[in-house]
């Protein structure tokens, strides 16, 4: 979509998105895990680790990573956010004295016109909700979300995933020069009281990301008509370690030829 923004307007409208948008710097406590083009690889290409609880088969991205939109907004709109999933898997193990903490979520998109990766968005202030494990209606509740050093963590309840964006909101993008879209975090399990009995082992939940495009910044949620997602990364399991959790667009030649800025 033409804005009717001239190159210099746009690369003006680029910074104060970045400005507006990233509120985070990456860490220094990575715990030496880096993400690398073969993660990018499998968190589209590979079926997922486990299946996410509640997740009826006939949706697309129940068993496997998938491209939506991907490239392409729907006319008119220009806005996107990045957002992640955590579910517990198909048997739905409760524990007790596990969270997930979650950090470094960020969307970056490569330029069409210059072929140079642009950072829209990259925050640890992450918000989100507690939401039935297939959407219908949208039926969500408040979830107790707890700030930590480097971003946040909470607890899954009973027949419900958590559902997570930026408290940032949306950024707005260039429609017409994405020729590519790369969406990374970090994620791993720990304990909630130091005290009590460690049962992050028992633990089975499942991470994915992804992005939705929308209408504009301010769109309300109107039955899928205003939003839409760009695609759904791999769901994999969480553990004691940091891990990277992506999801891309990118074709093979786009990965080793131009691949996105790994930190």
């Amino acid at each position: 979509m033409s804005t009717g923004i001239g190159n210099i307007s746009w690369v003006v409208l680029v910074f104060i998105c970045f400005i507006s948008c990233s509120t985070d710097e990456l860490t220094n406590e990575l715990d030496n895990i880096k993400n690398n083009k073969q993660t990018l690889i499998d968190d589209m290409k590979l079926p997922h680790e486990g299946l996410p609880h509640g997740v009826p088969e006939h949706f697309d991205w129940q068993a496997k990573p998938r491209v939506g939109y991907g490239n392409n907004l729907p006319k008119g709109w220009s806005a996107i956010i990045p957002w992640g999933q955590v579910y517990f898997d198909i048997d739905q193990i409760m524990v007790k004295n596990t969270a997930v903490y979650l950090r470094h979520l960020q969307v970056w998109y490569l330029s069409k016109s210059t072929q140079k990766w642009i950072q829209v968005q990259l925050s640890s202030n992450i918000n989100g909700a507690y939401y039935v494990e297939d959407f219908q209606g949208d039926v969500s509740q408040p979830a107790d979300i707890f700030k930590e050093n480097t971003g946040v963590s909470v607890q899954l309840i009973k027949d419900h995933n958590f559902h997570f964006w930026p408290e940032e909101g949306r950024c707005e993008i260039q429609a017409d020069d994405i020729d590519g879209v790369w969406v990374s975090m970090q994620g791993r399990l720990k304990q909630v009281d130091d005290k009590k009995v460690d049962d992050r082992s028992k633990a089975r939940l499942l991470l994915s990301v992804g992005a939705d495009y929308w209408l504009s910044k301010n769109a309300t949620w109107d039955q899928w008509k205003t939003n839409g997602d760009v695609g759904i990364g791999r769901f994999k399991y969480l553990n004691a370690q940091w891990q990277w959790f992506n999801m891309h667009t990118l074709t093979d030649r786009q990965l080793d030829e131009n691949p996105p800025p790994f930190q």
